[in-house]
This record gives C-alpha cells, sequence and structure tokens, in this order.
C-alpha cells in the first residue's frame, strides 16, 4: 500500500509539471507565435501528456516495457478520456449546481488525477 502512495504522489508531481509545460507551450504560441488559441492549447495539452508519459513510464512506474508506442496510445487515450471527463463535470457543476467555475474546476482536477492514476497503474504500465 505504501508503494501505491508512493507512486500516486509521483504522478501528481509528473502532473503538476504537466501543467507547467501544457501552460508555458499554450502561452508561448498564442501569446508570442501568435498562433490561434485552440491550436496553442492543443500542441500544449499534448506536449504536456507526452512529457508526463515518459517522466511516468520511468520515474513513477519504472517500467521497462519495450513497446512505448502501444503504451503511448493507451497513455494518451486515457488523458483524452480524462479531458473529456473534466469538461463534462465541469459543465454539469456549473450548469446544474450554479457552482463557480473555479471549484467546479478543482473538483474535476481531483476527478480526473483518480482516472488518469487508476487507468494508466491497471492497464498503461502493468
Amino acid at each position: 500500500m505504501l508503494e501505491l502512495g508512493f507512486k500516486f504522489f509521483r504522478f501528481c508531481l509528473v502532473g503538476l509539471s504537466g501543467m507547467a509545460i501544457d501552460y508555458g507551450i499554450t502561452f508561448l504560441g498564442k501569446e508570442r507565435i501568435k498562433v490561434n488559441k485552440y491550436v496553442a492549447n492543443g500542441v500544449g495539452f499534448l506536449c504536456a501528456a507526452t512529457s508526463n508519459f515518459f517522466f511516468n513510464k520511468f520515474w513513477t512506474f519504472n517500467d521497462q516495457n519495450p513497446d512505448e508506442l502501444i503504451q503511448y496510445s493507451k497513455y494518451l487515450s486515457f488523458a483524452l478520456i480524462g479531458l473529456g471527463i473534466n469538461t463534462f463535470i465541469i459543465y454539469l457543476l456549473i450548469n446544474k449546481r450554479d457552482m463557480n467555475f473555479y471549484w467546479a474546476k478543482l473538483i474535476a482536477i481531483a476527478v480526473v488525477v483518480l482516472w488518469n492514476f487508476i487507468a494508466n497503474y491497471n492497464f498503461t504500465f502493468i
């Protein structure tokens, strides 16, 4: 159980680094390079997910599976599902519960972190 908690802690640290990469690349693309904000956001998300994949593979889960393309596909799929869950939770909490956007986003992030960890722990890095 302690090992699982340690992996979850590392997973969360990797997520924080991914958030910094996502915001940084999105800012660079939108504000400095002047690409469309949705394109910049998509590139930021993809770069963060890719970085997170490698950090989680080698640091969080210490995974030695050589089939990285299959693992990356699974990881990215779970990240995209997580993005959908995040958006859906925010939508429900704002439109059905009249919740503040940032509180809704905080709840959505907490749920999606658990989703991503459980999915990747059980299906990507096994």
